[in-house]
């Protein structure tokens, strides 16, 4: 993000720079080269009125001296052209009547205006700057004096004016870098504190402190409201994780010593008190593992919170073989596709949990005769996926769509063993390390489980 910031000071920086050199420099060009016209125009009118008399009386000596001494001191070409066109007088260097630039001249001159330049001279136009002046007076032309002046030395200062012009402005674009850098770093560290912050409390390594002293007094303002807010949400997490694992784990002992007492009572128990006994028995095991469930999913997310290069087809390999001989016993089969390796980045025992809990729910409720098939792709670099498919009986999507609400079951599946929780705790684990699991509607029937984690090749590591 500085980089960003600082390549958008230096790029606005840039644009005024430009916006300011661009005139500035043709403003250059034009005054220079309205100066040299101005000089050439004085020296063309003079030589106009020397050559009024002379072209009535005859007498050139005087103002053929004048042009050629006029050339010597300043090597421009100065004539006297008569009204029929024809050049009466030049300086030492012939007069070129023949070049459409000084024809224009001649042409305007005895037409009674003076000639102007017919473009700017920019430093990459070629070609000489010739100024014309008709001869007469009270309105009647009897010939044209002319100077043709070499521009070489208008362009070469032209281009020194600009060269030095683009120092500057490169110069101020250096010096604006060069002060932009501590100006980004001034904004945007309470911002780097934020974003620093808000991935430790993403992970679940917050430690809560002030975040910047420096910066922006808004970001600031920012950094303080995030501050609190964190403080806050820490503390109410820590508390909620706390409470739920010291219930849960609290729990255990009494119905520990419950389980075991039942137990004792088993000899005594008639023949029409089994049945109760056996329900009282089983709820004992299922407030049991409700109680390790919650502690589970009270912990999903500080489980998953390091992450791992883990094989996922390795770990798929090792849930079906733990799975297939309850699968078998409920009579679904169960195997593996696809692909050979796929690393992945996730925290050890992720991925094992969440397949347990597909492949339980794919066991219980596929019925005998399904099939369930794992299996895992690499789609790209970025991702591998982990599909649990059954052929049984399956569920509608608004079903699904709450599969992974804590505690849900479906109406017909209440007197099924489990607490409700297997989808909901594999889902917080999966999210937590970086992925996400999708429940959908199987092709024809059943059940579409599937896990995205980030590829290992994606952190390049």
């Amino acid at each position: 993000m500085r980089r960003r910031l600082i390549a958008t000071y230096v790029g606005l920086l840039a644009m005024v720079l430009v916006g300011l050199s661009v005139p500035l420099g043709a403003a250059l060009a034009v005054r220079n080269e309205q100066t040299m016209f101005i000089d050439r125009l004085n020296d063309t009118a003079r030589f106009a009125s020397l050559a009024e008399p002379a072209l009535r009386t005859g007498d050139y000596v005087v103002l053929e001296n004048e042009l050629r001494d006029y050339e010597r001191m300043f090597g421009i070409v100065a004539g006297i052209v008569g009204r029929d066109g024809r050049v009466l007088l030049t300086s030492e260097s012939t007069l070129d009547v023949k070049d459409e630039r000084v024809r224009r001249g001649i042409d305007a001159a005895l037409s009674g205006n003076r000639a102007a330049p017919e473009q700017s001279l920019w430093p990459w136009a070629g070609g000489p700057l010739v100024v014309s002046e008709p001869i007469g007076r009270g309105g009647e032309v009897i010939g044209a004096a002319l100077t043709v002046s070499p521009t070489g030395n208008l362009h070469a200062a032209i281009a020194r004016s600009w060269a030095l012009l683009a120092a500057i402005a490169t110069l101020v674009l250096l010096l604006g870098w060069v002060a932009t850098l501590p100006l980004a770093r001034w904004m945007l560290l309470p911002i780097e504190k934020l974003d620093e912050a808000a991935h430790a409390l993403a992970d679940g390594r917050y430690s809560g402190g002030r975040l910047a002293d420096s910066g922006p007094i808004e970001l600031r303002r920012l950094a303080q409201s995030f501050t609190s807010m964190a403080d806050r949400v820490t503390t109410l997490l820590g508390r909620q994780r706390t409470f739920v694992s010291y219930a849960s784990h609290q729990l255990r002992t009494p119905l520990a010593t419950l389980r075991l007492c039942v137990e004792n009572l088993r000899p005594a128990v008639t023949e029409d008190g089994v049945e109760d006994y056996t329900m009282l028995a089983d709820e004992i095991e299922r407030m049991a593992r409700m109680c390790d469930a919650l502690l589970s999913y009270a912990l999903a997310e500080v489980a998953a919170s390091e992450r791992h290069t883990l094989d996922a087809v390795a770990i798929a390999d090792a849930r079906i073989a733990v799975w297939r001989p309850a699968a078998e016993q409920a009579g679904v089969s169960v195997h593996r596709e696809g692909a050979l390796s796929a690393l992945v980045r996730v925290a050890d025992d992720v991925l094992d949990q969440a397949l347990d809990a597909l492949l339980s729910n794919a066991v219980k409720f596929a019925g005998a005769g399904a099939q369930v098939t794992l299996r895992v792709v690499e789609p790209d670099r970025q991702r591998v996926e982990v599909h649990v498919v059954d052929t049984g009986p399956g569920m509608p999507p608004e079903d699904l769509a709450r599969a992974a609400e804590a505690f849900w079951r479906k109406s017909s599946h209440q007197n099924i063993d489990g607490s409700g929780l297997g989808i909901t705790i594999a889902e917080a684990l999966i999210r937590a390390s970086g992925g996400s699991l999708h429940l959908a509607p199987a092709s024809p029937h059943g059940v579409h489980a599937r896990i995205i984690l980030p590829a290992a090749t994606a952190s390049g590591k």
